[in-house]
């Protein structure tokens, strides 16, 4: 389903402002990782509010369950997200998503769609920090640089599809013959990525010397495949770990680098392995969590 709310910020109705928005997320959702790691990766600590909803109902959905996050929303009081979405729309009866990017001083919902979300991170926000950090000042090392904008959308869409959607596609299809059309497909996309790293200009990140948007978009999927796609949504054609070298040299470059290019480790530092947990609720049901495989990411 499509996402709902998609103002942006800046906007009319959503100036730029800092302390005036805050973002809603779970760790463990790749939509919601891929957020965290852009709000981190543009130091926006803050600027833009982030409050962690930890905890997942199968019928009514996210809440505040106070393991990791608050027991209640710090802002509101409430304790279902669902709480914030009719606080924004009281009509609304579509799904009960993360990540929400919500207006405090309107009191309502900005954006609830990670790609947008993301960007918005990228600029949106960057008067607010030093010169070097804004995109406008850093060239080729910015997020979306402008000679790549196309190729950067073009390889959005299709990774989009076909693997951080694809994953779920091959997870929740209800038969065999379609189940066996989306892990074709997923693993073709794969392949094509494991190509495209092999090519000049794509090496170490998707699109060279630097880290973009498609690296981010990327990485929160990979992460989860050898320790929850692979085994409990049955995208076990193939293992990163095993199958595919470069794609398996990226993603640790990813996750193990500290370095100023990753904010300092954001990668590792918002990475849970304990993902499979929700992952197994949702699609085996019986609560059985898979042990491997072990380590859940291999060392450099």
């Amino acid at each position: 389903m499509p996402s709902r709310f998609r103002n942006y910020v800046p906007s009319e109705h959503f100036p730029a402002e800092k302390d005036r928005y805050v973002l809603y997320v779970n760790y463990c959702c790749p939509w919601a990782h891929r957020t965290i790691i852009a709000h981190g990766m543009k130091g926006l600590q803050g600027i833009v509010q982030m409050v962690e909803v930890d905890s997942r109902d199968p019928t009514h959905g996210w809440y505040f369950g106070g393991k990791r996050g608050p027991a209640a929303d710090p802002i509101y009081g409430v304790r279902w997200a669902k709480e914030l979405y009719l606080k924004a729309d009281p009509k609304y009866n579509g799904r009960i998503t993360v990540p929400l990017l919500f207006d405090k001083k309107q009191g309502t919902i900005v954006n609830n769609e990670s790609s947008e979300i993301i960007r918005m991170f990228f600029d949106s926000f960057d008067h607010f920090l030093p010169p070097e950090r804004r995109e406008a000042n850093k060239g080729p090392a910015a997020f979306v640089p402008n000679h790549l904008r196309g190729e950067i959308d073009s390889l959005n869409a299709w990774v989009y599809d076909s693997v951080n959607n694809g994953v779920y596609k091959t997870g929740f299809a209800s038969s065999q013959a379609t189940y066996n059309q989306h892990v074709t497909r997923l693993f073709q996309a794969m392949d094509r990525l494991e190509y495209h790293l092999s090519q000049p200009g794509h090496h170490p990140y998707l699109f060279g010397a630097y880290i973009t948007e498609a690296d981010i978009r990327l990485y929160t999927t990979l992460i989860r495949f050898d320790v929850a796609y692979y085994i409990v949504f049955k995208c076990n054609l193939k293992m990163i770990r095993l199958d595919y070298p470069r794609l398996h040299a990226w993603l640790r470059r990813l996750y193990w680098n500290e370095g100023p290019e990753t904010a300092g480790g954001i990668f590792k530092k918002t990475t849970l392995f304990d993902i499979k947990h929700g992952y197994t609720t949702v699609a085996a049901g019986n609560g059985l969590i898979p042990i491997g495989p072990h380590p859940p990411i291999m060392p450099l």
